[in-house]
Order: structure tokens, then sequence, then C-alpha cells
């Protein structure tokens, strides 16, 4: 038994010095999943007074895909109920800013119809949907659309879907008939800060096809180091 143990040692003491050379493993980052956010439906008789900004209280962008227009985005950005002027620098800390896009696709979309039959067969396109290229900076999780307007447009009043993928949102079509030509769908989310103007910061895409939306968009959060008085 004497023996055992003495042979035994120098072989625990290689395994102890070994385990101190080795470098510590390197945590890998876990990537994040898109999350799924419950859809709401809005009154906009409900919201207060809408930003007046240096193109008047709404911004309306022309949507095309290569030479063909396929929509038009109406976009505008509101205060809460009761609020009869909204200026973000006059409003108090905790406002909640209300950003709304009502988008109209065109009677007559010759990109939308290539994209989604080819010769003899028909071919399943993508499914149509509209999300922010950016993260939506002030995020409060309150997002939604018309489900009156998706009934209309689209055959069901639960035909969209939202999830955030990295702080993006994205309103995407997963059931009805798809979105009929000349129809209109208002999609809305909201934020604890103001728009810092437009910026090119949204997409739609129908059938493959297509188009980067300008609407007002909020700018990044300083953090509280970086911020500077007013």
């Amino acid at each position: 038994m004497k023996r055992l143990l003495l042979l035994a040692a120098p072989l625990v003491l290689a395994a102890c010095g070994s385990s101190e050379s080795d470098p510590a493993p390197t945590p890998t980052p876990t990537p994040s999943q898109p999350r799924t956010l419950v859809a709401a439906d809005l009154d906009l008789s409900t919201l207060g007074a809408k930003i007046v900004g240096p193109q008047g209280p709404e911004i309306e962008t022309v949507l095309s895909a290569g030479s063909a227009q396929i929509g038009e985005m109406v976009s505008f950005v509101a205060c809460p109920e009761g609020v009869e002027t909204c200026e973000p620098g006059q409003m108090p800390e905790g406002t909640i800013y209300t950003y709304v896009h009502q988008i109209t696709l065109a009677q007559n979309n010759e990109a939308t119809q290539d994209a989604a039959i080819t010769g003899p067969e028909v071919v399943e396109s993508p499914p149509s949907l509209f999300r922010t290229t950016e993260k939506a900076h002030g995020f409060n999780a309150a997002v939604g659309y018309s489900s009156a307007q998706a009934l209309d447009a689209l055959g069901s009043e639960d035909a969209i879907a939202i999830t955030s993928d990295d702080g993006r949102l994205i309103w995407r079509v997963v059931e009805g008939g798809g979105w009929q030509p000349g129809s209109t769908i208002t999609f809305w989310w909201q934020s604890t800060l103001p728009p810092a103007g437009p910026a090119d910061a949204y997409l739609l895409e129908v059938e493959g096809s297509q188009s980067i939306a300008r609407g007002p968009y909020p700018a990044e959060e300083k953090s509280p180091a970086g911020t500077s008085a007013n």
C-alpha cells in the first residue's frame, strides 16, 4: 500500500502543475435572440398635440424600389393626451412620445408583382414587413398597430407579429391574404426620448421589394457623464 501511494504522488503533483499553466477559458458572449412583443391597438384620438418640426407636424415620404413607387409613409410624433402644445424642450421629464407611421401601398405596384411571379410558376415571396433599421432609442415596450386597418388590408386583425431584434423593432405580416394595394396600415411605438429629427431609420419590404423610409427618430440617449447642461 505504501509503495502505491508513493507512485501516485508524482501524478497528483503533475496534475496540479498542469492546471496552473492552462489559460483561463474565455467566456463566449451569448447572442441576443429576437424577443416577441405584445401588440396593442391605438386610438389616435387619445393622443395629444403633435410635435411641429421644420417640415410641419407630419413628414411624408415616397417609398420607392428601383424606379417603381411601392407606397408612401406619413409619420408624426405626439405628446400624451391632454397636451395642447408639444414642445420637447418644455415637456417635463418622463414624458412619453408616441411615434406613428401610416403606410399606404400604391394602387398599381409593378415591383411587387414582378417579385411575386416569375414565368409560369408562382414563387413564394418573402413576408411583408416594416421595421426600424436602428435601435429604438428610449423604447418603453409599448408598441402596436391598427387592428381595424390590418383586418381591411390583410384580412385578419392578428395578421401582424412584432419582435425586437437587437433593439430594432420589426412588424411582420404572418397571416392573411397579403397586403392589399391602396390600403393603409398604421404602426406605432413609444419612446421616452423626443425625435432628434428626420432620419433614414425605417424600411418597408413588400413581396421582396425594399424601400428605405425617412421619418422622425430619437437620438441615442447619452450617458450622464456625457450629458451637457442646457
